[in-house]
């Protein structure tokens, strides 16, 4: 296990399976450090002639993912910083595109943000009932620039629109399932789980070069995510340093303090 702060990454392996975990007491919200290790991570466990299949999950029964950590998007002060900060979602899309193992996706519980991002990056997404999704930024002066190409390439223009143009709204499970977000849907997280068992244990089964040809078909065309997720790091860093983003940031963590 790697901590930092007060969050952490573990990851394990179990046959040809390997597990990614991140946890974060801010309700599994990923600081700069945590991506960091995210995407090593993810890397590593790509490079290992072992496996087969990567798992990527969040701790917790109730939030899969609440995107980017306010705390430490309210402390950055120059432009420098701030695209760093975005670039390593881009950092971690990147390393579940490029790792050439199949990522499973784990949701037991809501995503806002980034971690709607991370749904739609990658390969097959399992959900429960409860996760509901929302894409906040545009109502914080920011954009979910980064995690667009992500978000399109799953859902399309129309879907990316309906979440990012309603900031407020949170669209239920089955609506991110009708539009492809999410390919498997569950009433409980045991049953989320049983059911994957199973399905990790058929996907363990299969050629390791047929899994990794699969995934170089399912990423053809996104070559230039490499320079395009790195230019959307830029243009979102920009935004973050707005008076009216750092206005809406200081309320937010304000509220905070007193619920």
């Amino acid at each position: 296990m790697i901590q930092e702060g007060t969050g952490a990454v573990t990851s394990e392996s179990q046959g040809a399976i390997g597990f990614i975990t991140f946890s974060h007491p801010a309700h599994n919200s990923l600081p700069s450090k945590l991506l960091r290790l995210l995407a090593e991570r993810i890397l590593e466990l790509g490079r290992n002639p072992l496996l087969k299949v990567i798992v990527l999950k969040s701790g917790g029964d109730r939030t899969f993912c609440a995107g980017a950590n306010f705390r430490e998007m309210a402390a950055i002060q120059d432009l420098e910083e701030s695209t760093q900060f975005f670039k390593g979602f881009a950092n971690v899309i990147n390393a579940i595109r490029t790792c050439g193992k199949i990522v499973i996706g784990r949701l037991q519980g809501k995503a806002v943000g980034g971690g709607v991002g991370l749904a739609a990056a990658v390969d097959y997404c399992m959900a429960t009932k409860w996760s509901s999704i929302r894409l906040s930024e545009i109502s914080l002066g920011i954009g979910p620039f980064v995690i667009e190409p992500a978000l399109r390439r799953k859902i399309g223009v129309s879907g990316f629109s309906q979440l990012a143009l309603n900031p407020t709204e949170w669209q239920t499970a089955k609506w991110a399932k009708q539009q492809g977000l999410f390919q498997e849907m569950f009433d409980t997280t045991d049953l989320l789980d049983n059911y994957m068992a199973r399905y990790l244990d058929k996907l363990q089964s299969y050629d390791l070069n047929a899994l990794g040809a699969m995934k170089a078909v399912l990423w053809e065309g996104t070559e230039h995510w490499e320079h395009t997720l790195v230019k959307r790091s830029k243009q979102s860093g920009s935004l973050l340093l707005s008076a009216y983003c750092q206005e809406r940031l200081s309320k937010l963590l304000q509220k905070e303090k007193f619920t």
